[in-house]
């Protein structure tokens, strides 16, 4: 073979190669940089395309990525047999759930595990994240604050009760013991919540990863809780979450994401997904959303994708309330009323009861406006007074939301934050 050396170019490349490597194999994989505060987006979304004689689960095993995530993801694709060549969307961009960055956070719906490292000394902060498999309808860790109680390598699997006499009744009984080995379903790592009979382990069946199938415990892909049990320590809070709908920014870009609510939740399609997305988004932070920009949260919702969407926003900043006469136009009250709603210093809550109303005739609009100092929810025009009364009335029967009237002429020198919600 030649010597590199002797051919600077060949030997550059070389070089370059062997540094870039380096560079991809200093962090673990599901291992990114921790956004700073206010920020909540980390990884990218990167395409594969299915090789021959593969499966979706094959692709998801291969990037450490979830089974149903990946289904959820290429809802297009049949997951048996994707056509040689098409491209697979990988599900390896997510928004940090609304928790704590601290400890590990286990959100149930996402089927997804968060681990917030302290960093050393002069060390930058990082975020791990694997796919988790967890227990089937009705067996569900339960929600709230816990801990890692015990470590153990080589675990044996003690079979409660319950579960023998299930596999006794399908004609396949279980020892009272599992010893270590190919045949134990904890597979080489387990760390127990808390006293709990709950475990976060391995598995000895890695195609199930990103399903509910155990019987209550976090099941891990085997070298993703070979990596985790060696970063985390014994008592390190474990907060185990349910947030199908998340929200969150990078930069200065709105982002929603969403997944399968749990099937507990008994969550109404056509109602219950959006409630739901629509109070993710107002939580996140103070913002400005149009029509456009609701639409899109809403059709995030219904797809359960789990891939974090872009929608039309622009991120409140505490200024725009103050600049906003540069930005939009100045209201036209005339011999006009309106019905008031609220006044709010956060454009968020105003967006929230704005939903709340529901259709308004087409001659009839929501309209946020300001002088500068708080947003006010009006809605209007109407030609006479009465007429605002009445739909105050009518809004004020379906919802909790009261309104009173407010002459045009009051409004003067108010301008628009939003021109039509």
């Amino acid at each position: 073979m030649n010597n590199p050396d002797r051919h600077p170019s060949i030997a550059l490349a070389v070089y370059l190669g062997i540094f870039l490597l380096c560079l991809a194999t200093a962090a673990p994989a599901g291992t990114y940089p921790m956004p700073s505060a206010g920020e909540h987006l980390i990884g990218e979304l990167t395409a594969v395309r299915a090789s021959r004689d593969e499966t979706l689960l094959d692709v998801a095993l291969r990037h450490d990525v979830g089974h149903n995530a990946i289904i959820a993801a290429n809802p297009d694709i049949d997951p048996w047999l994707p056509q040689e060549g098409a491209w697979i969307t990988l599900p390896t961009q997510f928004i940090l759930p609304d928790a704590p960055r601290q400890g590990i956070v286990i959100n149930l719906p996402e089927m997804r595990l968060y681990y917030y490292p302290e960093p050393q000394a002069g060390e930058q902060a990082r975020v791990i994240t694997h796919p988790i498999s967890i227990g089937s309808e009705g067996r569900n860790l339960p929600m709230g604050l816990t801990r890692i109680g015990e470590k153990r390598t080589q675990p044996s699997w003690v079979v409660p009760r319950s579960i023998r006499e299930e596999h006794a009744r399908d004609g396949d009984p279980l020892p009272a013991i599992v010893p270590p080995g190919p045949d134990n379903p904890l597979g080489e790592y387990a760390m127990r919540l808390g006293t709990s009979s709950y475990l976060i382990h391995g598995t000895n069946r890695p195609f199930s990863i990103g399903m509910r199938v155990s019987h209550g415990c976090i099941r891990m892909y085997p070298g993703d809780i070979e990596t985790l049990f060696a970063r985390v320590p014994k008592g390190t809070p474990v907060r185990i979450i349910n947030q199908p709908f998340k929200a969150g920014w990078r930069a200065d870009e709105l982002y929603v994401e969403a997944h399968k609510p749990l099937q507990e939740q008994h969550l109404a399609p056509d109602s219950g997904h959006t409630t739901t997305m629509v109070a993710a988004v107002i939580n996140t932070s103070n913002i400005i959303l149009d029509e456009m920009s609701w639409a899109m949260a809403g059709l995030a919702a219904e797809q359960q994708q789990g891939i974090p969407t872009k929608i039309l926003a622009t991120r409140a900043e505490e200024s725009l309330l103050r600049t906003v006469a540069a930005r939009f136009p100045a209201l036209a009250p005339g011999e006009t009323w309106w019905l008031q709603l609220g006044a709010f210093s956060k454009v968020g809550n105003a967006n929230m009861i704005a939903q709340r109303i529901g259709r308004l005739p087409d001659d009839i609009s929501t309209s946020l406006v300001t002088n500068g100092r708080l947003c006010h929810l009006l809605i209007g025009p109407f030609a006479a007074r009465d007429a605002a009364l009445a739909t105050g009335e009518t809004i004020r029967s379906h919802t909790d939301v009261s309104g009173f009237p407010l002459p045009g002429t009051t409004l003067n020198g108010y301008r628009y934050c939003n021109p039509r919600i």
